[in-house]
């Protein structure tokens, strides 16, 4: 059985903590990769969740048959903070009320994938900031980091550092996902780029057994038992892939054949107008350039009530919104375009 352990954080104020589950295979090879798994970050995101969940009894048996090489470790659920932020009944779990700060933004970056490297956690200030330096405690020293989330509706991709594309074509290839986005430079400190920092300075063939990505597993109300499932076969996969899990059983496929392009290809069309928005598209699809991909209807009943957005160039819908009313300004589509998008800007997509 893999040890369990519960990680312990104090709370801003007395008599408030928090605590979640870390579970941990040993491997029988010190040679063979380590892998390091968590879920829900953004504690609304429980498409890793089910995930994990599905993968557990895998590793189990993995670990019963003497088939697990190196260590695993295991965070089903590793944001107890934005759980438990519920406003009138709807739980906020992707930015930290207190702070107002997204939960996967501002983790430390340290020089050196070893523990005494970052902050003392004592002297930090609030909770989320505990807590983003005990996810990556938790991480550090690990080959393969896979932080699981999900978009609002979207297919199953991936965000990529450059510098481990293409030797990750692989991992992409086992959990079998349509699309793949590089970044490159600064993501605001997300985790992936809080994994990846330590060895940034590493020569390119120096990185090659690393592989370190943001899973976005389709939308959020795609939480189902096949899905959990099909997403756990594809995590297993990449650990027998990478030498974490001996399994002769387990067919590798062929390479990746999905899109991949890199950050800056991606359009965020947004809303020229509050209203309803009307999709004329979804996930998955392919656009033509002037395409129209909503309607946002600002004065229902008025024979000119609707303004169109349409699409900048031709592209893939990587995803789009999951509700049906907007703000001026709000994102409505991710659209990967075939040339860079005239309004890309550096860093990360979204705040």
């Amino acid at each position: 059985m893999p040890k369990k352990s519960t990680e312990l954080l104090a709370g801003d104020t007395d008599g408030v903590a928090y605590e979640f589950s870390v579970f941990r295979f040993a491997g029988s090879d010190r040679s063979a990769p380590r892998a390091y798994l968590q879920a829900a970050l953004h504690g609304d995101e429980m498409p890793g969740v089910a995930a994990i969940h599905a993968l557990m009894p895998k590793l189990r048996a993995a670990e019963a048959e003497g088939r697990i090489k190196g260590d695993i470790t295991v965070v089903p659920w590793a944001n107890p903070v934005g759980r438990a932020q519920y406003l009138f009944g709807v739980v906020q779990g992707r930015f930290h009320l207190g702070t107002r700060t997204n939960f996967n933004r501002d983790f430390p970056l340290v020089a050196t994938p070893e523990a005494n490297a970052l902050p003392v956690e004592s002297e930090l200030e609030t909770i989320d900031q505990k807590l983003k330096t005990r996810l990556l405690s938790l991480s550090l020293g690990h080959d393969i980091v896979l932080d699981l989330h999900c978009d609002d509706e979207g297919v199953a991709y991936l965000y990529v550092p450059v510098a481990l594309w293409p030797t990750m074509s692989d991992c992409a290839a086992a959990m079998g996902v349509e699309a793949v986005i590089l970044w490159d430079g600064s993501s605001g400190a997300s985790f992936d780029e809080a994994s990846l920092h330590p060895y940034r300075e590493r020569e390119a063939r120096d990185l090659a057994g690393l592989a370190i990505t943001t899973a976005e597993f389709r939308g959020q109300v795609d939480v189902e038992r096949d899905l959990g499932e099909r997403d756990a076969q594809g995590l297993y996969r990449l650990l027998v892939g990478r030498g974490v899990i001996a399994d002769g059983e387990t067919p590798q496929g062929d390479g990746f054949r999905g899109l991949v392009a890199p950050i800056d290809h991606v359009e965020m069309l947004r809303a020229p107008r509050a209203g309803v928005i009307l999709y004329d598209v979804k996930p998955g699809d392919h656009v033509a350039e002037g395409q129209r991909i909503a309607s946002i209807v600002h004065s229902p009943g008025e024979q000119n009530g609707q303004v169109d957005v349409l699409a900048p160039q031709a592209g893939f819908i990587l995803t789009r919104r999951s509700h049906r009313q907007t703000r001026a300004g709000d994102d409505l589509v991710k659209l990967v375009g075939e040339r860079p998008s005239a309004t890309a800007r550096a860093g990360a997509l979204e705040a």
